[in-house]
Parts: structure tokens; sequence; C-alpha cells
């Protein structure tokens, strides 16, 4: 699809500001379906403006981070109850808990291997869970790390950032784990998304997008702005990211050079968290001020 000279940013209003609109993605059916975190519910949004919300067993399980399985369901972690949960395109949720007591599940990601691979906020562990519902955790060889996002890498591997380790980590399908130090301190690594060729992360503390290669190698490409709280990433495509500036309410695109442009959004204190290429090829986040941002690339 070719790059419009000036991109086109809309907001659009999808739920009450204490609802929280929080994760994003792309759905199998089609359309985008979100977390609302702070109202223990999953919205599905079409492309013609419909939007249909589905609500949880409990209102305050706090759904986070929502991705595709391979299942053709959706997934998603839900931090309050320490469970993960996953709903149907028809709108049909289960959930399934945790072995780890206060585990706060956070990133979640399908992984190589046809299950989905998940953080453990509070309890340094990274988890594994199949379609059936079958639950594995693998411990870190650190402590108080904060396991938050994960993606599945080029390498056959998954790769997960540690907001308080100031890392990278890195783990296979049989539970092998490399930790990779960042080179800025107090980076504090959120967001991280794989291109096809190399992963890329967000550093929310340094205000820096960060890309590392399977060798281990890093490099950091700092924003116009240090103080915009990179949040979320998402590839577009081979060499091309885009991320969203939670502190400065924006979103951002870096290319395989470090190349960075910004898009204002209309409302600057629209809160964007997760952000995911639509169905139709725009990217889309989700804004916990209560709506979602649409730009047209």
């Amino acid at each position: 699809m070719p790059r419009s000279e000036t991109p086109s940013v809309e907001e659009f209003p999808v739920a009450r500001e204490a609802e929280g609109p929080y994760g994003i993605t792309a759905g199998p059916d089609g359309a985008l379906w979100l977390t609302l975190v702070h109202a223990g519910r999953i919205a599905r949004l079409a492309l013609d403006g419909s939007l249909t919300t589905y609500p949880l067993d409990s209102p305050d399980c706090r759904p986070t981070v929502i991705a595709p399985g391979p299942d053709g369901a959706l997934w998603f972690t839900r931090s309050g109850d320490h469970s993960i949960g996953r709903i149907t395109p028809d709108g049909e949720t289960t959930a399934f808990r945790t072995p780890t007591p206060g585990s706060g599940p956070y990133g979640i990601t399908a992984g190589p291997d046809d299950a989905l691979w998940f953080t453990q906020m509070h309890t340094d562990r990274i988890g594994r869970i199949t379609v059936e519902g079958e639950v594995t955790e693998f411990p870190l060889p650190t402590e108080g790390g904060f396991p938050s996002a994960v993606a599945a890498g080029p390498d056959g591997a998954l790769w997960f950032t540690l907001n308080q380790a100031n890392a990278i980590g890195r783990i296979t399908t049989d539970g092998d784990v490399t930790l990779h130090p960042l080179p800025t301190p107090g980076a504090a690594p959120v967001g991280i998304a794989c291109d096809g060729e190399a992963v890329w992360f967000v550093e929310i503390g340094a205000g820096q997008i960060g890309r590392i290669a399977a060798s281990g190698a890093v490099e950091e490409f700092p924003l116009p702005d240090r103080t915009a709280r990179p949040h979320a990433i998402t590839a577009a495509s081979a060499g091309e990211c885009w991320f969203t500036e939670w502190g400065a309410g924006r979103i951002g695109r870096v290319t395989a050079a470090g190349g960075i442009t910004e898009y204002g959004l209309p409302s600057p204190a629209s809160e964007p968290h997760g952000i995911a290429v639509g169905p139709d090829g725009a990217l889309w986040a989700a804004l916990e001020a209560g709506g979602v941002a649409r730009l047209a690339r």
C-alpha cells in the first residue's frame, strides 16, 4: 500500500474514559479487538464503525494485552485475576488460571509451536499455554525483572522485555533463556515486536526505540522528545515499525535506518497504549482516555 505524504489521523470514541481501551489487535474476522482494562470487557470494532462489547466473568479481571491465537480465537491476559482469557469471534469466552499465585500476566503472543506465550510481571516467569488451556511456566534468571511484552522472533524463539532488569530476554520453545542487557541505564523497555528480520522494542524510561538482532547486538534510536514515554510497538513490514507515545499523545514511525517521524493525535491527552496494523492496512491505537485512533499511512 503506498504511503500518503501527510497521513491522516482520526479518533473515534469506543468507550467511557473509565473503561480504558488498552490492548488492540486485528482479529481473524476482519475487525479490531480491544481490551477495556478498567471495565472487565472485550470490545469488537468493525471497520464500518459498529461496536460490540462482551463482559467477562469478573469486572476486576483487568484484560490487558490481546493477540490472535493459532485456533482462530483471540487470547488475552487478565492481570487482575492472574488468568489467561480466550474469546471466539462470536463472543464465547473462557478463562484459564495460571498456576503461580499473583503472577500478573501482561504480554501475550502466538508462538511458532501452536501455543500462546505470555509474561508474568510479578513472578519472573514466562508462561506457555496450549489452546486446550494447559499451562507451563519457565522461571527467569532474575529477580524483580518485571517481564512485560513478548513477541515471536525471526529465529523461532520468543523475545520479551524486562522492564525493571533493563534487558531483553530470549526464550526457546524448550525453555532455554538468555538475557541481553541494554546499553542505556534506566531504559525500562516495554513494548516489543518483530519485523521478520529483527526484534524492535521501546524504552519508556529513556525515550528511545531499540532494535536487537538474533545475535544479541543492540542499537538504540533516541526520540526527538525523550520524555514522550513510548509504550507499544508493532511492525508494518521489514524495517518499518510504528509505536505509541503514551506521554505525548503521538504515534511514531521508525525505519531500519533509525529515521523517526511522529504524528500528533487530535487529543494530546488521549493516552495511546496498544497499537496494531488493522485489516485495512492502517495503524490503529487504543486510547486509554476512551477511544481508538486510526492513522492512514
